[in-house]
């Protein structure tokens, strides 16, 4: 399974930004796809997931402001980060799971995910 990014780049705060994922190979069945991000000096954290349903679940601090949804006209998994903070600033990385099996960022942890995107950058600016 390849996973790559694309998308990201800087704004000012309230601007909108949206980040794409293409997960390809073995991933037609069932699956799990989620967004992390990391800023410097700071822990990855998990943001989203989608899953092959299009069931998603977000973390309490982005939730009403992203949007994560497939695009099939694309064949790709997008997160449409509206609102933005400078809070939101970090590397963005898309991961993906082949199990679908309960697909919720409050559980998911990343050694989960065994397939990773090279991740993009998303900078907010006061």
């Amino acid at each position: 399974v390849k996973v790559v990014e694309s998308g990201g780049g800087s704004v000012q705060a309230g601007g909108s930004l949206r980040l794409s994922c293409a997960a390809s190979g073995h991933i037609n069945s069932g699956y799990c796809i989620a967004w992390f991000r990391q800023a410097p000096g700071k822990e990855r954290e998990g943001v989203a997931t989608i899953d092959s349903d299009g069931y998603t679940t977000y973390v309490d601090s982005v939730k009403g402001r992203f949007t994560f949804a497939k695009d099939s006209a694309n064949n790709t998994l997008n997160l449409q980060m509206n609102s933005l903070k400078p809070d939101d600033t970090a590397m963005y990385y898309c991961a993906a799971d082949v199990m679908r099996f309960q697909c919720n960022i409050a559980t998911r942890i990343e050694a989960d995910f065994a397939y990773w995107g090279q991740g993009t950058q998303v900078t907010v600016s006061s």
